[in-house]
């Protein structure tokens, strides 16, 4: 399976988990803690990789329901995900990731927006695309 490049996003991290991660464009420039949950420092205005990857797929998720809805000629552009991105330990070893999504938009039916979402995330959201089959992802909706 091969894709049409459109755009190339890079991204160089030194120093891990408690390092600092800058875009190639400058658009983003982070400093990282490991979390006290995690045991470690917890820095104050630090993030997490894990809070980095559940910004895009929010916004990722957000932008492909608003695609799926525009074809079903709906409207989701208020809907707001969020998603929660949680690291633990594996039984197999290493560590691992589950997500968890959250739509909200009370201008929908709640039967329609999860019809939306669930077409989102099997058909269009790139990054549903390359967690499935490797990360528990669950979507939960919140409509009228």
């Amino acid at each position: 399976m091969g894709i049409k490049p459109l755009f190339t996003a890079t991204a160089t991290a030194v120093g891990g988990r408690n390092g600092h991660s800058e875009a190639s464009d400058g658009s983003v420039s982070v400093d990282l803690s490991v979390p006290k949950e995690m045991g470690g420092p917890g820095n104050p205005d630090t993030t997490t990789p894990e809070h980095l990857f559940a910004t895009g797929y929010a916004a990722c998720f957000g932008g492909a329901l608003d695609f799926v809805a525009s074809q079903h000629k709906k409207n989701a552009k208020n809907a707001a995900v969020t998603c929660s991105v949680t690291i633990g330990p594996r039984d197999e070893g290493g560590f691992g990731l589950m997500v968890k999504l959250h739509v909200k938009d009370t201008s929908l039916p709640e039967a329609e927006l999860r019809e939306l979402a669930n077409e989102a995330h099997e058909k269009i959201c790139p990054y549903s695309h390359a967690t499935r089959g490797n990360v528990p992802v669950e979507i939960e909706v919140e409509g009228v």
